[in-house]
């Protein structure tokens, strides 16, 4: 017989160890549809790292893809810290990206040491309303925020489409459904010339960073692992668990929200629906992976963009689908959710004749 039971403790060298060990295991499995494909998995491996590090023009492209990563990671790991499951990462990266462009493009002609600070708040204030409203929505009435998020989502996409069909669209732009251009001096500066990477990803680290500090170091950050860990406890001890919950709801949407206005000012310049690949659903894969630790959050978006990057790489050089990208990133994610259910609980075999008794 079989039994399940729960961990007195758990190390925390084990605690750190099940997110590498769920992307080395995932690409162990990887290496099945592989060699399915006529590929050697070993070859192929080493195209995806040369596509990564083979050059400095390929470690910017990975660093720009894992860019928004960073952002939409922290917004769901610390959502979902305090148990507010955030899946709407998406849909306030865009509520971001439009919010941007509408400052961005030519409404507001100021200079540019205003109008990227401008730019940048405007979108997190944005990313932060299309996260509050559910929350408001959970906490009022009861509803849950994972289905209200999920279908916002589409709600946003919906009217994205309306706004770049009308008051956002690009006179210039022969009737396509794109922005107008962001200002000049409203983009974000590069970091290097004639490469992608853009100063999005200091603020990125930066952000991860004192989100860090704070979760672990501050009384805010207490109250919101307290309230993730018993909100009943938490509200027995004083704490304000409805403030709370606005409270990172806010953050949450508002990093989200610097997604979209880091792709949109510091990548593209113009808004258009296809804008974000994902990256609002795979932040919950990098927050996941990371353990819900701001820092890891860092370290799981640069694994995450270096596979998606690295599969491109693999793809030119080898004809192997560059799907195998999102293999490896689902089953990381399944690896990690096995690998966190057994660091809570241990599985026993026992004699039949005790487990009658």
């Amino acid at each position: 017989m079989i039994r399940i039971e729960p961990r007195e403790n758990t190390s925390r060298a084990f605690a750190l160890g099940v997110p590498v060990l769920a992307a080395l295991v995932a690409l162990l499995l990887a290496a099945i549809p592989l060699l399915a494909a006529g590929a050697n998995p070993i070859t192929a491996y080493g195209e995806m790292i040369k596509g990564v590090f083979g050059s400095v023009f390929a470690v910017s492209e990975m660093l720009t893809r894992a860019t928004p990563l960073i952002f939409t990671g922290l917004a769901a790991a610390l959502a979902f810290r305090a148990k507010l499951w955030n899946i709407g990462a998406e849909g306030q990266l865009y509520l971001g990206a439009m919010a941007a462009v509408a400052v961005g493009s030519g409404w507001l002609d100021i200079s540019g040491l205003l109008l990227v600070p401008l730019i940048v708040v405007i979108g997190a204030a944005a990313g932060a309303a299309g996260m509050v409203a559910p929350t408001y929505l959970k906490v009022r009435f009861g509803a849950d925020e994972v289905v209200t998020t999920l279908l916002l989502n589409f709600i946003i996409l919906i009217f994205l489409q309306m706004m770049l069909e009308g008051p956002l669209q690009d006179p210039m732009s022969l009737g396509w459904p794109q922005s107008a251009p962001i200002l000049d001096q409203g983009v974000l500066p590069p970091l290097m010339d004639r490469m992608r990477v853009h100063s999005g990803l200091i603020l990125a680290l930066v952000l991860a960073g004192i989100a860090q500090f704070m979760l672990l170091r501050s009384v805010w950050g207490f109250k919101l692992r307290a309230v993730g860990e018993n909100a009943a406890a938490a509200r027995h001890a004083g704490i304000n668990v409805k403030r709370s919950l606005f409270g990172v709801a806010a953050i949450s949407g508002g990093l989200a929200g610097l997604a979209g206005v880091s792709e949109v000012a510091g990548l593209k310049g113009y808004l258009t629906a296809d804008l974000s690949p994902g990256f609002g659903y795979t932040g919950i894969v990098v927050a996941m992976l990371a353990g819900l630790s701001p820092v890891g959050v860092v370290i799981a978006a640069l694994f995450i963009a270096s596979v998606f990057v690295g599969a491109d790489s693999m793809s030119r050089a080898m004809g192997v689908s560059s799907f195998l990208a999102d293999l490896v990133v689902s089953m990381s994610l399944l690896c990690v959710l096995v690998g966190g259910f057994l660091s809570k609980y241990r599985i026993l075999r026992t004699a039949k004749a005790e487990a009658t008794s």
